[in-house]
């Protein structure tokens, strides 16, 4: 991205190159590759150079909107302070703090992270078992049948884990806690692993 800086003010963005009009001359969208950065500095061209100090993972932090802005001789886009996003479950309130109920007049709940992660949690379980349920479904419908010892193991072994890794979501104090969980390390030794911890080895 480039600016436009005249009299150190930003008058006018390009978010790719393209021919542009400036102090009625005719400029082509070549120079933005073609000149260097001296030669489009000297018209006002600057890049914009980005800054992500403040931005934050937007999958657990709500950001600003960013801005772009010029000084000692820079562009530079930048965000404001990130905010966490709800962590826990919260009761909806209105604007006069009452509390917002739906149709049924049950309370509204706006969920937080954690349900959310919880959530996924059980349906990568649940899509975990439905692939050896049949074997379960057989047993109790053919009298003479016994579910095989390596998918019981498989499946008690699938329903730990999914408890494990939900007791450790509950467990996260905050939201970067809890997105620690999920980050990959390496040992040095080339073992790559994350806190939450991976899902049993399916069964054929």
């Amino acid at each position: 991205m480039y600016v436009l800086v005249e009299n150190n003010v930003i008058t006018k963005s390009f978010s790719y190159p393209k021919g542009f009009i400036l102090n009625e001359n005719q400029y082509s969208k070549d120079i933005f590759t073609k000149w260097t950065t001296a030669e489009k500095q000297a018209i006002g061209i600057y890049e914009v150079v980005v800054d992500k100090t403040n931005y934050r993972d937007s999958e657990y932090y709500i950001n600003t909107n960013s801005t772009i802005t010029f000084a000692n001789n820079q562009a530079t886009e930048s965000w404001g302070t990130a905010t966490a996003k709800r962590l826990n479950d919260e009761n909806a309130v209105d604007e006069n703090n009452q509390p917002v109920l739906d149709e049924n007049g049950v309370q509204v709940i706006n969920y937080g992270l954690k349900t959310e992660k919880k959530k996924i949690v059980k349906d990568q379980a649940a899509g975990l078992l439905a692939k050896t349920d049949w074997y379960v479904v057989k047993a109790t419908e053919v009298s003479d049948y016994t579910v095989p010892a390596n998918i019981t193991t498989y499946r008690t072994a699938v329903r730990t884990k999914s408890n494990q890794m939900e007791t450790a979501i509950d467990g996260a104090a905050d939201v970067d806690a809890l997105k620690a969980l999920y980050e990959y390390t390496d040992d040095g030794n080339g073992n790559i692993t994350r806190p939450l911890g991976e899902w049993p080895e399916e069964v054929i």
